[in-house]
This record gives structure tokens, C-alpha cells and sequence, in this order.
């Protein structure tokens, strides 16, 4: 028997089924700055602390102080020394190494003073409102090859997980999609390297917003080299998405994007369940519909079993998908499922 394991199981859907943005939202400002001001209000309106970090050491005190508190643990100073070298900042760990953290391996063994171990959570995928969401900005970074000066950052327990780049109203997004590139180039892997940890971009100039995953910066340089045309990855700019509601139907104005993407429900479940670490060593994070669509399933499976159909053709249904819509992510037959090509009622609809 094939067994499969589900992604999520969560009453409380990640794509909000219908969304009718603001008639109008707020023009007057204009400047980069001011945007970057109105976004991070926004965030603190829905429950993210904002705290005032400019530089590593007051990103690494932050950090412990969070992994304290989602451990309940208080770690000594050579218990903290270690962990922070040897499990959060490895001397020849990059970005790849760091993702499968993240992803893969995101309970971390500590050896302690006594020589017992303990388990420390980065995150907790299970209950997903324990982890804690923190907003930062004008983040300096001087140890890469130019000094620069990062945006906005959302950090999760403490790790930069999160990135957004901010162009004033009316400059195209590629210059935020551009300038992340220089920083991945110049300064994600300096000094501790805490910034290779970034799972998902997000740039906007206030009217469009689009969001797209990390991926090696290995993979990065790969498609810059030679004049071959090479397999797009998230580092292409065609891969930045938009986000949508359940009807499919764009959410680009930063105002509606914050209030949606950026829930803590949603944004917490997109990077605890619905990002995928591929054999190649890429991250990918699935788009709305592709989302929807699994919760769709898994509520099918959910309600199929309450009232005790599994098995039957009531249970089943049909995944209708067109090239490129996302099968490989989408399209799984778990056995509760029964899916057979001309019976069942629809499960979803994906439209790309």
C-alpha cells in the first residue's frame, strides 16, 4: 500500500476564499521611505512586534532571547556559543544547508553543560501561532563587498525568514527584484551568514506586489555565466508570483497583499507547510491556487472520512489542471481520495 503523508490539516484556510480590495488606498505617499513606513504599521496592526535591529550583534541577542522563549530553555553561555556556531551558524553551511534546516531538520540538538542533549525547535510546525513574528528595517550589513542597507525583514523566532525590497510608486518592481539579486551576490552570506536563511522575497512599489522563494546562490551565478539559455529557476524573475484569493484573482496593491499574504495565519503556514525542498536543492513555495487546491483535497479527505465514505464515490472527485498550473505539487492520489478519471464530483479547479 502507498503511503503518503499530508501537508497540512488546518480548519482555518491559507487563501482566503473571496477578497474585494479597498476601493481606494491611501496615494499620499509616494517616497520609498514613506511606503516602507505605512507597510511596517500595517504589519504591527496585525500582531507583528516591531523591534529596532541595525546590526548583527543585536540580531544574534534577539535571537537566543527567541529561541529561549519558544524553547522554554534558558541556555548558558557556552551552551549558546555552541549552538550558535555549531547549529545556527556553521562556518561552511550556505544557503543550501540552511534551507534543509528550515525545511527538513528545523528540531536542532543541543549538547548541554552537563552533557545531556536537548532538542531546540527553530520552528514549531505544529502549532504554528508559537512561533513569533518580529518586523525589522534598515537592517546595515558591512562585512559583504559593499556595505548595504536592507529593507524590511520579518523575522520568525528570531531568524530572517522573510525579505522585502520596496520601490516608491510608479519605479518598476524588477529594481526590487534586481537589487535583492546585488544582495544575494554581495551580502546575504556575510558575517554570520543569518541572512542565507531567507525563505521567500517579496517585492512591491506600493500598486504591484509579487512574492518568490530563495534559492542557491550557486544556482544564481549559474544562470548569470555563459550565454546558454539555462533552467529558470525562483532567481528568475518569471518565477516571482502574484498572490491571489481562492477565485484566482490577483491581490497586487501592498495595502490588500499585507492584509492577506502577510496574516500571520497564512504567512506562518506558507513557511511551516507549503514551501518544497526539492532533490536539486531548490526551494520552491506554491502558488495560491496550488494551495488552495490542497486544502480543498484534504478537506475532501477530512469530510469523507467524518461521515464514514471512504470508498466510495462520494468520497472521490477529479483534479482538473492545464499545462503548468502545478501538478507535480498538486496532483497526488492519497487512498482516501478514490479518484477515478470519469466519476466523483470536482474536487478543484485550477486555472493558471
Amino acid at each position: 500500500m502507498s503511503m503518503y503523508n499530508i501537508v497540512a490539516a488546518f480548519r482555518e484556510a491559507t487563501v482566503v476564499a473571496e477578497y474585494t480590495p479597498q476601493e481606494t488606498h491611501c496615494a499620499d505617499y509616494q517616497s520609498e521611505a514613506e511606503l516602507e513606513e505605512e507597510f511596517i504599521r500595517q504589519l504591527c496592526s496585525q500582531g507583528y512586534a516591531y523591534v529596532s535591529i541595525t546590526n548583527e550583534g543585536a540580531l544574534i541577542a534577539n535571537l537566543r532571547r527567541q529561541l529561549e522563549l519558544l524553547n522554554n530553555f534558558t541556555f548558558s553561555e557556552n551552551e549558546w556559543g555552541r549552538f550558535f556556531t555549531q547549529n545556527i551558524a556553521g562556518a561552511n553551511e550556505g544557503i543550501i544547508e540552511k534551507t534543509r534546516k528550515i525545511q527538513e531538520d528545523h528540531v536542532q540538538i543541543l549538547k548541554r553543560d552537563n552533557g545531556n542533549t536537548k532538542n531546540i525547535y527553530l520552528l514549531d510546525k505544529n502549532n504554528i501561532h508559537n512561533n513569533r513574528l518580529q518586523v525589522l528595517n534598515q537592517y546595515d550589513e558591512t562585512s559583504g563587498t559593499h556595505e548595504t542597507r536592507y529593507d524590511v525583514t520579518i523575522l520568525v523566532n528570531g531568524l530572517p525568514l522573510v525579505h522585502i525590497e520596496l520601490k516608491r510608486r510608479g519605479v518598476a518592481i524588477r529594481e526590487a527584484f534586481n537589487q535583492i539579486r546585488r544582495y544575494q551576490r554581495d551580502s546575504f552570506w556575510a558575517a554570520s551568514g543569518l541572512y542565507e536563511y531567507v525563505q521567500m522575497f517579496v517585492i512591491s512599489n506600493g500598486t504591484h506586489t509579487k512574492y518568490y522563494s530563495n534559492s542557491t546562490r550557486n544556482q544564481h551565478i549559474k544562470e548569470s555565466i555563459g550565454n546558454h539559455k539555462s533552467k529558470k529557476t525562483s532567481n528568475s524573475f518569471e518565477f516571482t508570483s502574484y498572490w491571489a484569493d481562492g477565485k484566482n484573482r490577483h491581490i497586487a496593491d501592498l495595502v490588500d497583499f499585507t492584509k492577506t499574504f502577510f496574516s500571520k495565519h497564512t504567512l506562518l503556514n506558507i513557511l511551516t507547510h507549503y514551501c518544497v525542498f526539492t532533490s536539486d536543492d531548490l526551494l520552491l513555495v506554491m502558488r495560491p491556487y496550488q494551495i488552495a487546491a490542497t486544502e480543498r483535497i484534504l478537506n475532501r479527505i477530512e469530510v469523507s472520512s467524518n461521515y464514514k465514505k471512504t470508498g466510495t464515490i462520494e468520497a472521490g472527485g477529479y483534479i482538473w489542471h492545464t499545462t503548468g498550473s502545478g501538478k507535480t505539487l498538486t496532483s497526488f492520489k492519497p487512498a482516501q481520495l478514490k479518484q477515478a478519471d470519469t466519476y466523483g464530483t470536482p474536487l478543484v479547479q485550477v486555472k493558471p
